[in-house]
């Protein structure tokens, strides 16, 4: 089937940043050509005159399924907040775990995010709901020592059963994760390092988040997190690691080392008040490549990549006193093309070049925050004056999941009325 979105500003986040306007066409899942009057038929066509066309926005961390928490973990100390939401994990049931999930998905796609990476347990549950959302999930089984845990039986081995049964499964890449390094001994770590090489998955883990967690590592072993993993063999290329504000310059020499990625979460970090800013400028020189997450529900309250990009620039700026640094073409960059790279996936997704997957979103350029609109200034305007409000259509591996702002996999009258009860039954104990 031949798409073709007409007339458009294409934003194409190429080598060349090339930003062209005229069409984009679709063959099934794939880009078929960018740029130009695509001339030949076309099962379907979307008028675009006027609108912005961007590569879809990947989320490199969040917890999607606890978009059912909302507002009860909020305003505590963050050992507070750990314990209040291992109690609520531990009750959760398949049920209103996807429920959680497309809840979460609802609200990713409507801030233009059509990839995310996420870490929790039940990730065979999340897998099932993100297929019927039609968004791509990159998901990460939670692994911690065995008795640390809530999951019934070994953690390592249930990752490598979920693995098993959802390597291949369309938009879905199963992947293995680690809660951190608080409840993860040398064991578990390298258990789970050594079958994400066996297996070639995706390893995400939580790092250097707070500067207890560091001390007390550091008291432990006598070193530092970062320096300890690297010492046991777990850095690599295909690690994302959380967070990531509490590191020394030697730490991030050893993260560029390994060619491994991080995910800024600043949203989350500054309403925890954990303190410490992730140096980004310090990871991007030194070859670390930096990504973006929102975190779970819990602690931002939101999955919104429009706003945490935004929020990651001006952190960075203010807390620098420097107006130069994570520029807006930096940060078009750490939501696509980095995103892309941090999930093993810059060959198919984070541009919109032909051959790539066809993950589009359609932004409005009709709307009065991101006018004026000239060549000149769309990146600047994605950058720093973009809603989610624009947002008015979303593809995902050439699948339409919102059109015209309105959802086409999922229906909202149905699930959203769950969402308070789902609530009340875990968080009201």
């Amino acid at each position: 089937m031949i798409t073709v979105f007409r007339d458009a500003w294409i934003v194409t986040q190429n080598d060349r940043r090339e930003i062209l306007r005229g069409d984009l066409a679709i063959d099934g899942e794939r880009i078929l050509s960018v740029g130009g009057r695509y001339g030949d038929a076309a099962d379907e066509e979307i008028d675009c005159s006027g609108d912005i066309l961007i590569p879809g926005l990947i989320n490199t961390h969040t917890h999607v399924a606890m978009s059912v928490m909302k507002g009860v973990v909020d305003d505590l100390e963050f050992p507070d907040f750990l314990d209040k939401v291992f109690r609520i994990d531990a009750d959760r049931t398949d049920a209103d775990l996807a429920l959680g999930t497309k809840i979460g998905c609802m609200e990713m796609m409507r801030s233009a995010t059509t990839t995310f990476v996420d870490l929790y347990y039940s990730e065979d549950v999340i897998a099932r709901a993100a297929q019927e959302a039609g968004l791509r999930g990159i998901c990460c089984w939670c692994c911690l020592d065995e008795d640390k845990t809530t999951q019934k039986g070994n953690p390592v081995r249930n990752c490598k059963e979920f693995h098993r049964r959802f390597k291949g499964e369309r938009k879905v890449v199963p992947g293995v994760g680690l809660q951190g390094v608080y409840v993860c001994n040398e064991e578990t770590c390298v258990q789970a390092k050594e079958f994400s090489d066996e297996a070639g998955a995706p390893l995400t883990f939580h790092l250097s988040e707070t500067v207890g967690e560091v001390n007390a590592h550091k008291k432990r072993y006598g070193l530092r997190p970062a320096e300890w993993l690297s010492h046991i063999g777990v850095l690599g290329p295909r690690d994302i690691a959380a967070h990531s504000s509490w590191v020394t310059m030697n730490e991030v020499r050893l993260m560029a080392e390994a060619g491994m990625s991080v995910s800024s979460c600043p949203v989350s970090n500054m309403k925890l008040a954990t303190g410490g800013v992730c140096p980004v400028p310090e990871y991007e020189k030194a070859g670390v490549n930096v990504s973006l997450g929102t975190d779970g529900n819990t602690t931002n309250n939101t999955l919104d990549m429009i706003a945490e990009m935004k929020v990651l620039g001006l952190l960075q700026k203010h807390s620098r006193w420097d107006p130069t640094v994570a520029l807006a073409q930096d940060l078009l960059d750490i939501v696509t093309r980095n995103g892309a790279k941090a999930v093993g996936m810059e060959g198919l997704l984070g541009s919109l070049e032909p051959g790539k997957y066809a993950d589009v979103v359609v932004i409005d350029g009709g709307m009065p925050n991101v006018r004026p609109l000239v060549r000149e200034n769309i990146v600047a305007n994605l950058a720093y004056s973009l809603s989610q409000a624009d947002v008015k259509t979303v593809m995902c591996q050439g699948d339409v999941v919102l059109r015209d702002r309105e959802h086409t996999t999922l229906d909202p009258e149905e699930i959203l009325p769950q969402a308070e009860d789902a609530w009340r039954s875990l968080c009201l104990r």
